[in-house]
């Protein structure tokens, strides 16, 4: 296992050679899957005029080829490496796929605002099934994920469904202070994935070129990531965790343990 950056400096790293040829194919085939048969959850994060990117979510317990790669990959190990954690509980797969010519970037933001956990010992794999030149890949702002949060909104609209307005700070101007603010990330080759803190800031551009970019990332909750119960309703939603009180370890079917 080849590591580029560091996790616990940086939010992030680039793993090199995570996933052999054939656990490729198991993670193209829980794509194509979910391609296939999207869930109610699912939507379109550009506009009409612009390609198509597409997310989906929470699919693993229908999809047998989802939770195949999930369970029989070695994604949950270097989770728990990455994150010193003894123990590793899945959180939620997603799917995220743009295919040729689409514009829209994925804006800066952090993950862990629209989620209803807390903690630090989170790790989630961006893992391309398609070459990914640098210019299209996920990118960060290396130490955001010591913190603060900042406002989360919709992707499209900048809409503030979440936290009230004016309860979290907006997102400085990271390009105005590159020195202060350094941007890391990583051209990818298949086999190559990316794990990183739920609450390092990070965003991609669009796609360009003729490739499709199919990725299937997996978000890991290691040893003090607990549950943090919110007012509204958290993306992905979750719903029926009512037994589960704040503060708890995520001991609930939806988030099963996968290492050791």
């Amino acid at each position: 296992m080849i590591l580029e950056g560091d996790f616990a400096r940086d939010g992030a790293v680039c793993v090199r050679g995570a996933f052999t040829a054939e656990e490729m194919a198991m993670a193209t085939e829980a794509i194509e899957a979910n391609l296939a048969d999207l869930s109610p959850r699912a939507l379109r994060a550009s506009a009409a005029d612009d390609g198509a990117f597409i997310e989906d979510f929470c699919n693993w317990n229908r999809l047998p080829a989802m939770e195949r790669f999930i369970r029989q990959s070695p994604a949950a190990r270097i989770a728990a490496e990455l994150t010193g954690s003894q123990r590793i509980r899945l959180y939620h797969d997603h799917v995220l796929v743009k295919e040729p010519g689409t514009r829209q970037p994925t804006p800066w933001h952090q993950d862990q605002p629209y989620y209803n956990v807390d903690g630090t010992q989170s790790a989630s794999m961006w893992l391309p099934v398609d070459p990914v030149d640098r210019s299209s890949a996920i990118e960060f702002i290396a130490g955001t994920h010591r913190g603060p949060w900042f406002m989360p909104r919709t992707f499209l609209d900048a809409e503030a469904r979440w936290f009230p307005e004016g309860t979290l700070a907006e997102p400085p101007d990271f390009a105005a202070d590159p020195e202060r603010w350094p941007v890391i990330g990583w051209a990818l080759d298949p086999g190559d994935a990316v794990f990183f803190n739920m609450v390092v800031v990070h965003g991609s551009g669009g796609v360009s070129g003729p490739n499709r970019r199919r990725v299937l990332s997996v978000r890991f909750l290691g040893d003090d990531m607990v549950h943090a119960p919110r007012p509204w309703t958290t993306s992905p939603p979750f719903p029926g965790l009512d037994s589960l009180p704040a503060g708890a370890e995520m001991d609930h079917p939806l988030f099963p343990r996968l290492h050791p």
